[in-house]
């Protein structure tokens, strides 16, 4: 008789039994909740296409749906700023006209992504019409996304077997980038940019275009911080001075641009301007899952399998022992801790940020399943 050998990259194979047991009690109970909680958009969501519309054909009564009132605004900046317009004095005034808030001053967004979609084509009288740049822009930052994963799988410990199936998974997750009814929406390429980081990033080696891609997603929104804090981390944990060094330079000129923006934004405020709504809000499991399911390709399945899938993907990372699979688990874990706390019912968009990439574990999902149930015996 001879014993198994254990595979290194599993990190549930070795688990002592007490521990899966406990995990596996959790998870089972996870599942449930995240197959019963709502998984809403709040008030300000126009009708989400779900698997019952796109089978019935009602889909084409959603997608004739007018313009969201979020991206109307942003096509009439764009189109402002193309015109010779100041960005501040336009954003301003649209925020008013809308009645939108502009105060405090991270309510008004980063002028980054109304330039650069107004290089990439000037969008007129601020209409949603096809734009060729932003097209051939959406297409070569996927396949630049799958190019890089492609290599990112190929060189991670035990990954090479993963290989296709995996780069077809986070195909699934990132082909939303392509999704031209979003061009002008933030969250949608900060997402792809750091996915495109992410699989760039090569721990202890290559690193500079994973923070080149980072620091472009930064500076088109300030939500894709955390991911950034998450390198900066790991790397000098790792003691990778050079690089932790580069994470932290790029955080602090991320705090300059970001005190410019809101320096600028006051400049035009009046007394008598909206405030927002507080985004302190606690909505446990349901504000994760909704942001995660609602802004990726899962919004197109039922609910409650919809989230106990986000679940799983998390699982899947958090079962591959390696530099990517650790790095992603944490990094999917605090983004899900921080839609729990923070953003409202209408904010749910904010999980583009991190969708992309998601779909990515459930390549390892039924391994890491089947060794917790083995552990677990």
């Amino acid at each position: 008789m001879h014993e198994h050998a254990i595979d290194p990259t599993n990190r549930f194979a070795a688990w002592p039994r007490g521990a899966a047991r406990l995990l596996i009690a959790a998870l089972a109970a996870l599942l449930v909740l995240a197959a019963l909680v709502p998984i809403t958009a709040g008030k300000m969501d126009k009708p989400v296409v779900g698997f019952v519309d796109a089978v019935t054909g009602k889909a084409a009564a959603v997608a004739a749906r007018p313009r969201d009132d979020d991206l109307a605004l942003y096509d009439r900046v764009i189109a402002r700023i193309s015109k010779g317009e100041n960005y501040y004095v336009a954003v301003a005034d649209e925020h008013r006209k809308s009645d939108y808030p502009l105060r405090p001053g991270v309510a008004v967004r980063l002028p980054t992504m109304a330039y650069l979609d107004m290089w990439l084509g000037d969008r007129g009288q601020g209409d949603a019409r096809i734009v060729p740049g932003e097209v051939a822009a959406a297409v070569v930052l996927l396949a630049a996304v799958m190019w890089a994963w492609w290599g990112r799988l190929g060189a991670e410990p035990g990954g090479a077997r993963y290989q296709r199936i995996g780069t077809a998974l986070i195909f699934m997750g990132a082909s939303l980038g392509l999704n031209r009814y979003y061009f002008v929406l933030h969250e949608l390429w900060a997402g792809m940019l750091i996915a495109l980081s992410l699989g760039l990033h090569r721990p202890g080696s290559k690193w500079l275009g994973a923070v080149l891609a980072a620091g472009l997603a930064l500076a088109i929104r300030e939500h894709a911080l955390p991911y950034v804090m998450l390198m900066a981390a790991t790397a000098l944990w790792r003691r990778e001075w050079k690089e932790g060094a580069a994470w932290l330079a790029l955080i602090a000129g991320f705090f300059v641009y970001l005190g410019i923006h809101l320096h600028l934004v006051a400049q035009q405020v009046r007394p008598g301007d909206v405030i927002g709504p507080d985004w302190l809000v606690i909505r446990g499991l349901s504000g994760w899952l909704s942001s995660i399911v609602l802004s990726s390709n899962l919004r197109f399945l039922p609910h409650f399998l919809a989230g106990p899938l986000v679940l799983l993907m998390v699982l899947g990372w958090a079962g591959w022992k390696s530099p990517l699979g650790s790095t992603a688990a944490l990094l999917f874990l605090g983004y899900g801790l921080l839609f729990m706390l923070a953003g409202r019912a209408d904010n749910f968009y904010w999980g583009a940020v991190i969708a992309p990439v998601m779909f990515g574990g459930l390549t390892f999902m039924p391994r890491a399943v089947t060794s917790l149930a083995r552990a677990a015996r």
